[in-house]
């Protein structure tokens, strides 16, 4: 005897039209949110400046096909690229996430919410210069920053109570989805439209982490966002051109995304779509670290400097231990072979040695040059050996209080000659309860960025008007992603 399975069109799933509702209707009016997003905004692109220093990085950025004209093409900041939206995203993507050093959201679900720049921008300049080619008006820089908030939103408000990482999905499916729905938003689409479009994001394939974890730790982490923000634009694409949505992506009994992917939970959700994420989202300013060890790098330079003073160095060191909180441990606490950067730059322990030995972190210590040399290789590895990390409960209860949001580490060194320095950060310098402290070093970081690609004029030019909220706001994006252009 069969049972029928019914085929009447259901209503959209209520995640999407939530999403859909927010993007289309929300009107941002915290004005906490606006001036992060601007300081978000010259931080990310700086990150992007810094990673076309790495050939491992521009190898990969250009159109698809090499000689490829796109007129009216949206521009990738740092180089000469003019590309059509979907390659553009991916190259801005790709550079902004390079370095592991733009900014971070830590919850259930981790992730980088500027990521979704890559996509945000490229749109908002391809349809710039395409409206000015026809005589209309460009999008302004505030029609980005309000995506961006948005972005941050959806992506960081699904992240607060979803673990992907605990089913084996990397974060990038966030950053598509998001992606998606404020590039719907910037190309006008419908309200149906835009519920196609991110039920198309749903039912799309879905990274794994393997690129992220021993023993396959790669590359691919750098511009796997770039893949997926590329992909967001792709898919608004597509649903504005009327291909049709899938209303039950997420629910649908069997071969929905719950059944399929999330082990047949429902999402749960902790607080409704407003400005919450960029008000609290966390900067990396002084370490392209993964955010997990943040205040273990920052402890580590303090213990550098107590050793200096004291006429010691990393060589006195018997043992490390770094009390932390349980996410640290399940991601970057890795003993072993360390294979490329990547692998490095996702290891407490290295980087803890590295500011134990130099008192400093950049991203040209994960590179092959640091970790082989003859002289201080042995050393990081020697210091990585005896370094052992324990979750303290205490630190992770805190690390998921919506009040607190702390990211605490705590190392206890000891000397050979059995004296025990100790040094304990709760909250690294870009937090929000360190905003004070850390935006004068936000605007240096983005100063030296600058600096790495363009004369003093430039770069004037460039930190008098992202500085300034009124004249940022009201320029319009395609002049303004001229500014970083060669």
């Amino acid at each position: 005897m069969s049972t029928h399975i019914s085929n009447n069109r259901p209503a959209p799933d209520h995640v999407l039209t939530e999403i859909a509702d927010y993007v289309l209707n929300y009107e941002v009016k915290n004005e906490l949110a606006w001036s992060t997003a601007r300081a978000c905004l010259i931080d990310t692109l700086g990150c992007g400046l810094e990673a076309l220093e790495y050939p491992a990085c521009t190898k990969l950025l250009g159109p698809i096909v090499e000689g490829t004209i796109v007129p009216n093409g949206a521009r990738v900041p740092g180089t000469g690229w003019q590309l059509d939206p979907v390659q553009a995203a991916f190259n801005i993507g790709a550079i902004i996430r390079w370095l592991d050093f733009n900014d971070t959201w830590l919850a259930a679900e981790w992730g980088h919410p500027s990521d979704n720049l890559g996509g945000i921008l490229a749109v908002a300049d391809w349809l710039s210069r395409t409206a000015i080619a026809n005589h209309q008006p460009p999008l302004k820089m505030w029609q980005v920053l309000n995506a961006m908030i948005k972005a941050h939103e959806i992506q960081g408000c699904i992240a607060l109570e979803n673990s992907f990482n605990k089913v084996g999905l990397d974060h990038v499916l966030l950053v598509k989805v998001a992606t998606t729905a404020v590039v719907g938003q910037l190309l006008g689409l419908t309200r149906d439209e835009l519920i196609n479009a991110l039920s198309l994001a749903w039912v799309d394939g879905q990274s794994l982490r393997t690129y992220r974890h021993a023993p396959n730790t790669g590359s691919r982490k750098s511009w796997a966002a770039g893949d997926a923000t590329s992909r967001g634009v792709r898919l608004a694409l597509m649903a504005q051109k009327g291909e049709m949505g899938y209303p039950t992506a997420l629910t649908a009994k069997t071969w929905g995304f719950y059944d399929v992917s999330f082990k047949g939970q429902p999402f749960q959700f902790q607080r409704p779509y407003g400005s919450y994420v960029m008000e609290n989202v966390l900067f990396k300013i002084s370490f392209p670290a993964e955010f997990h060890s943040q205040t273990a790098v920052e402890a580590a330079v303090t213990i550098h400097q107590k050793l200096a003073a004291r006429g010691l160095n990393a060589d006195s060191i018997k043992s490390i231990t770094i009390r932390t909180h349980e996410a640290c441990i399940r991601i970057i606490d890795k003993s072993g072979p360390l294979n490329n950067p990547a692998d490095r730059d996702h290891c407490i322990q290295y980087m803890v040695a590295i500011p134990l030995l130099f008192g400093r972190l950049t991203a040209a210590d994960y590179e092959d040059a640091m970790a082989n040399d003859p002289t201080w290789g042995p050393r990081i590895d020697a210091l990585r050996e005896r370094t052992t990390c324990v979750e303290n409960p205490q630190y992770t209860a805190d690390y998921h209080d919506p009040d607190k949001r702390s990211i605490a580490n705590s190392l206890r060194v000891e000397l050979n000659d059995g004296s025990i320095i100790e040094e304990t950060v709760e909250y690294p310098i870009g937090h929000r309860l360190r905003r004070a402290e850390g935006m004068p070093l936000l605007v240096e970081k983005f100063k030296r960025n600058l600096a790495r690609h363009f004369n003093t004029a430039r770069q004037q030019e460039i930190l008098g008007l992202s500085l300034d909220p009124h004249r940022l706001d009201n320029t319009p994006v395609n002049e303004y992603v001229d500014l970083y252009c060669k």
